[in-house]
Formats: structure tokens, sequence, C-alpha cells
């Protein structure tokens, strides 16, 4: 159910990927970051930031495989934006 929902409101599989893939360079951005601007904190800090973005890399996967698999269901996996489009102004007007 909240699949379809992600997926009725335009989000697809490749979304859910390019925020996986971003998280992890923004895992070490933290990370970095943390380490730099604060350095009195110590490396744990910088460590509990890039492991805090870090975790949400495997949920955006887990979205991208579901949103897949119900694109491929629903025949929708190879279809672009526009043709989506196209298919719900039929189904509408």
């Amino acid at each position: 159910m909240v699949i379809k929902k992600l997926h009725d409101m335009g989000i697809r599989s490749e979304h859910a990927y390019i925020a996986a893939m971003a998280s992890i360079g923004l895992t070490v951005v933290a990370w970095a970051g943390s380490l730099k601007m604060e350095p009195g904190t110590g490396l744990d800090r910088a460590d509990r930031w890039g492991l805090f973005v870090g975790e949400w890399a495997p949920t955006f996967f887990g979205l991208g495989l579901a949103l897949s698999h119900y694109e491929q269901q629903d025949g929708t996996l190879t279809a672009t934006v526009h043709e989506l489009r196209d298919q719900r102004e039929q189904k509408t007007g």
C-alpha cells in the first residue's frame, strides 16, 4: 500500500536508488565535515554523524527494490515520465 502510494505520487525506483547513492556520498561528507568543524569532539562524534546518515542508504535501496518490483508488475518499469503522465491524463480525462 505504501509502495503503491509512493508510485502514484510519481516516485520511481530510480529516484530511490539515486537517493541511496547520494546518502552514501553524504555519509562521507558528514563524517569529514564533523571531523573538521568540531575538532574538540574527536573521532567518535564524526563517526556517529557518518553512521547516522549512512543508515539511510539501505532504506532507500530497499524502497528502490520494492518500487522496481511494483513497476514490473504494473508495467511502468520502462515507461518514461512523459508516457506515465499521458497515461494518467487519459485515465482521468
